[in-house]
């Protein structure tokens, strides 16, 4: 079994340090300047009333600003008040469509639900260009082009089951599926069901293991901490010729980390991801034993930026090292959520190379929210 999870403290020094290295200042500074390009582009899209959504549009006017001026940078973006998380519950959706896509297939994706009403963000591509993007960061040697992939992870009306499904393809690939609700565990553990929730693990892992047994080009899998360890305890998945592993959900701490490498799954390549349905997909900083095992994430920037801010005062970052609140900015032609505040908390990390901006390290649900946070089979 692993280590049991602490609470997430500050470390004494950072792993990777406390300020950005001056071999990377030049490249932070380029990313800095494409960002502040993007925002622009991005905000004179949104809040232009021949593209913009009529949310956006709605909001302009009840704000009396004209955003388009006012906001010329990223810190710009200040000028704003916080995305608030009500406006994305509930409908009626289309209001979320810029006028500039009309007439596109468009679909809805909505989040877990594990802090009240679920949320639902509209797109029509944003979810394969995100996962095209992080196809790109795959090792070809353990996540193969044409192998299949297996996906033992939630599926509708979250986006994850066909974003999967799009990068298995991408990669020229299939992905063979398993049925999951993951919002029937969450009621069984609010309910203190235990062992119905346990129960419905296993029936999700017992879909899986006939998966690989039937089809042996499958080389990758998608699934979560909770999943893989059950997976694990019933076959050795290398074995079964697994190489690569992506895996997403906030019981990624660094003790899990450490258990995967050593005694889950030796010798294939783990990826580690921090995502949801409304930032899209963050990738690792690559391991480093030096950092303990600590699973170092940055956003796909200029697309979605994180920042760790003070949780008494969102204006202000946290110094390197420290502990803050997850606040999100998602920026893309499809998707405007300025500095909204996540429901996780990380320690701000510098930033490293291949990613010249800050990380979020040991991201957990953030424990000042004030409500009860169930994670069911993440």
């Amino acid at each position: 079994m692993p280590p049991t999870a602490t609470a997430p403290t500050t470390p004494a020094a950072p792993a990777t340090g406390s300020a950005v290295p001056a071999s990377i200042e030049a490249k932070a500074k380029k990313a800095r300047e494409a960002l502040d390009a993007h925002v622009r582009e991005i905000v004179g899209w949104h809040f232009n009333p021949d593209t913009g959504c009529p949310f956006w549009l709605a909001k302009q006017t009840e704000w009396k600003l004209d955003v388009r001026k006012e906001v010329g940078s990223y810190d710009d973006l200040k000028k704003l008040p916080h995305f608030e998380d009500d406006w994305l519950r509930g409908g009626p959706v289309r209001r979320w469509l810029p006028r500039g896509l009309e007439g596109k297939p468009v679909y809805v994706f909505e989040t877990g639900g594990s802090t009240g009403v679920p949320k639902s963000r509209l797109q029509v591509d944003d979810w394969k260009i995100d996962y095209e993007n992080f196809s790109t960061t795959l090792s070809d040697k353990t996540f193969p082009k044409g192998s299949d992939w297996l996906m033992l992870g939630p599926s509708g009306p979250r986006r994850l089951r066909l974003a999967i499904e799009h990068l298995a393809q991408v990669r020229g690939g299939i992905a063979f599926s398993v049925d999951l609700d993951p919002r029937w565990v969450v009621k069984c553990l609010k309910r203190g069901e235990m062992q119905e929730g346990n129960l419905y693990k296993q029936h999700c892992v017992d879909q899986a293991l006939t998966i690989p047994r039937a089809n042996p080009n499958i080389k990758c899998m998608f699934t979560t901490p909770k999943l893989l360890e059950a997976l694990c305890e019933k076959i050795d998945i290398v074995r079964y010729g697994i190489t690569g592993i992506f895996c997403g959900g906030t019981e990624l701490t660094p003790q899990f980390h450490r258990f995967v490498r050593e005694e889950l799954a030796p010798g294939a390549d783990f990826i580690p991801t921090y995502g949801n349905t409304l930032m899209g997909l963050a990738t690792h900083k690559p391991f480093d034993p030096k950092d303990n095992y600590e699973i170092i994430y940055h956003a796909p920037q200029p697309r979605a930026v994180t920042e760790v801010v003070n949780p008494t005062n969102a204006e202000e970052k946290v110094p390197y090292g420290g502990v803050g609140r997850v606040m999100l900015t998602t920026l893309t032609k499809e998707t405007f959520i300025p500095r909204f505040l996540e429901r996780d908390q990380a320690i701000r990390r510098p930033p490293c190379d291949p990613y010249p901006w800050d990380g979020t390290g040991n991201v957990q649900p953030f424990q000042q929210l004030g409500v009860s946070v169930v994670e069911g089979v993440y």
